[in-house]
């Protein structure tokens, strides 16, 4: 459609179009990088301007005032979330800060309850029809113009047309101000990268092939994306995409092919990158651009089935609750899209949600896991809410489990030179027993090479791991579901009680080198259960002594076999060269397991009438098919 000729006039030069906006208004701005910069630039230059409140949820163009006093005369800024070019101006209290659910801002304009007068846009040149593109900001701003009285929209060539609910048509824009500019960029800065890394590659661990994925902003979560490169038909609903997604599009990764609702199509509602992505969204049918309050609604988020949510955080308490927004009394961010996609994703079946986050703060000197949140710290997200924390250092579930075992948790992937002081923090809070053993001050990231899985023929998989210190409790679920006869094979006497204490002393001893426990777990709705336990200890320089016992549901599946090939490969690993075990004589199933594994293994009969067997690594078969399994020694 040429302008020109259809509606010359509201074709307005920037200067002009501003002076269309009456002292004391209430202004929406469009949102992040889809904001119209030269409008912006025009109205604050104006000096006849005066006493204009602002209302945006992520804003770059004011930064380059903001410290300006007389600036600070004449406009009062009222931010929906802290951006990184406004987070000092907010440290000094140039900014106002409004903390709202992003699903619910939209709410606040239709309402009344936050009034406007103007709202100051950027769109793309109108098609044929006459419609314009909101492009890559749509979030919050179709609200925004429909509760303004009055529309001045910047019309940029280089805002991408996108599919969705950004359609406006030019008869329902007030002005129209023709000014091409680049589009503001936002490229997250990748910083240590060693420990993103890590994080990445458990986050990997925990997102299955077809997964619907949300993922906040930030250069935590984006740095993530790079590492999920080997999925398959991932699909995508979230509140923003940037520049991290993009070797993800181009390698076929997301294909949107298995998501259970909204099928094929990316559905966002921002896009905040560079130019080759806002160039790579133009016109392309994947990508389906709804407003704030459907992409963030948790009920909407729920209809996909498999929706994992990952965000990040400033600090988390070792109860569970999180801070996202602020640093003490410092406002650094904002609540944003974090709760909305929690609760989403615990509502969708098979999904969950994660907070990824770096152990540690200021150089390694300030622990993010924390006894209590810092003074003045906002709760953005409750305890009630969390599912799964990662750090560098490992996985911790919290959802479904009281605080005892949160604490547990929590300490086992904080940074090691916190951990013991952590544990004593929650004595003194009365959150763990007083003779609790503290974690490992190990770094624990070797055990990933421990890490393996075995398909049954039943379909499903047992994964295995070596114990942590997190385990206690379901090693006592796992003891105590066995039947008696089971016990007895494993402990040589029918053991009734499997205390706090035995199961601590249990993983207390296991340093992962000399002696190791490791478990065999199987999915069990949104937790996993421990099947079988397998362990060797020390029994002489080179020689170590192995048990191991296996859930009767899940014996005769070969897991006794696979546990003593895993067992004697780490036991390699730490230099031994035998296995020696004590089984009683009727326990014909685990002597075969050994005798498969060992055919030349020396069994001598003990005083007691056990069967003392030694194992040489050396003499070990190849594994072939999969062995019987007894039911423990």
């Amino acid at each position: 459609m040429d302008l020109q000729a259809h509606c010359p006039e509201k074709i307005l030069a920037p200067e002009k179009a501003v002076q269309k906006i009456k002292n004391g208004s209430r202004v929406f701005i469009g949102t992040g990088c889809g904001e119209p910069q030269q409008v912006i630039r025009s109205m604050v230059e104006d000096e006849s301007i005066q006493d204009i409140v602002v209302y945006q949820m992520l804003s770059s163009t004011f930064a380059q005032y903001v410290d300006d006093p007389h600036f600070a005369n004449r406009f009062s800024l009222k931010l929906f979330f802290i951006s990184l070019h406004m987070r000092q101006a907010a440290f000094e209290g140039k900014i106002d800060y409004i903390p709202a659910y992003l699903s619910q801002i939209p709410d606040l304009f239709d309402s009344r309850q936050i009034g406007l007068d103007v709202a100051l846009v950027q769109v793309s040149p109108p098609d044929r029809f006459g419609y314009c593109s909101l492009g890559i900001s749509v979030d919050i701003t179709v609200s925004g113009m429909e509760n303004a009285p009055v529309v001045i929209a910047q019309v940029n060539p280089r805002m991408p047309r996108t599919w969705g609910d950004g359609f406006v048509h030019v008869d329902d824009i007030d002005y129209l101000v023709p000014y091409e500019e680049p589009l503001v960029e936002a490229l997250p800065e990748a910083k240590n990268q060693e420990i993103l890394e890590r994080i990445a590659k458990y986050i990997n661990q925990l997102v299955d092939d077809g997964s619907t994925l949300q993922v906040g902003f930030g250069h935590l979560p984006n740095s993530i994306l790079q590492h999920l490169t080997g999925k398959k038909d991932l699909g995508l609903h979230t509140q923003v995409i940037t520049d991290g997604f993009l070797p993800l599009f181009q390698q076929g990764v997301i294909t949107n092919k298995k998501k259970s609702y909204l099928s094929n199509r990316v559905v966002t509602s921002l896009c905040m990158g560079s130019e080759q992505l806002y160039k790579f969204m133009d016109d392309n049918p994947m990508f389906y651009f709804r407003v704030a309050d459907f992409v963030n609604d948790p009920n909407i988020i729920a209809k996909n089935d498999n929706l994992i949510s990952i965000s990040s955080a400033l600090e988390i308490d070792l109860t569970g609750q999180i801070c996202t927004d602020s640093k003490g009394y410092l406002f650094y961010s904002g609540i944003g899209d974090q709760v909305d996609f929690l609760r989403g994703s615990k509502m969708s079946r098979g999904g969950f949600s994660i907070i990824a986050i770096p152990s540690t703060a200021q150089g390694g000197q300030v622990s993010r896991i924390v006894p209590h949140l810092s003074e003045g710290a906002g709760v953005a997200t409750t305890r009630g809410d969390v599912d799964i924390v990662v750090t560098e250092y490992g996985i911790a579930e919290l959802h479904g489990k009281g605080i005892y075992q949160r604490v547990m948790e929590l300490a086992q992937i904080a940074h090691p030179s916190f951990r013991e002081w952590l544990i004593e923090e929650a004595k003194k809070r009365h959150y763990i027993f007083g003779d609790q053993v503290p974690p490992s001050k190990q770094d624990l990231m070797f055990l990933e090479n421990y890490k393996s899985h075995l398909e049954l023929e039943s379909g499903k998989t047992v994964e295995f791991r070596p114990l942590l210190p997190s385990d206690e409790f379901a090693t006592r679920n796992f003891y105590y579901s066995l039947q008696e006869s089971t016990v007895f094979y494993r402990f040589f006497y029918r053991r009734k009680i499997f205390s706090r204490e035995m199961l601590q002393k249990q993983w207390a001893s296991v340093d992962y080198h000399q002696n190791m426990t490791v478990v065999g777990m199987v999915q069990r709705g949104k937790h996993k259960e421990i099947v079988a336990i397998g362990s060797y200890g020390q029994a002489e320089k080179d020689v170590a002594e192995v048990a191991f016992v296996v859930k009767e549901d899940y014996q005769g599946m070969g897991l006794g076999s696979y546990l003593l090939e895993l067992l004697e490969r780490i036991a390699r690993e730490n230099k031994y060269n035998a296995f020696t075990a004590t089984v009683l004589s009727e326990n014909r199933a685990m002597i075969r397991v050994f005798e498969k594994r060992y055919p030349n293994a020396e069994i001598k009969r003990g005083f007691s009438g056990e069967l003392e067997i030694y194992m040489p690594f050396d003499q070990a078969a190849d594994s072939g098919t999969k062995a019987d399994q007894g039911a423990g020694t």
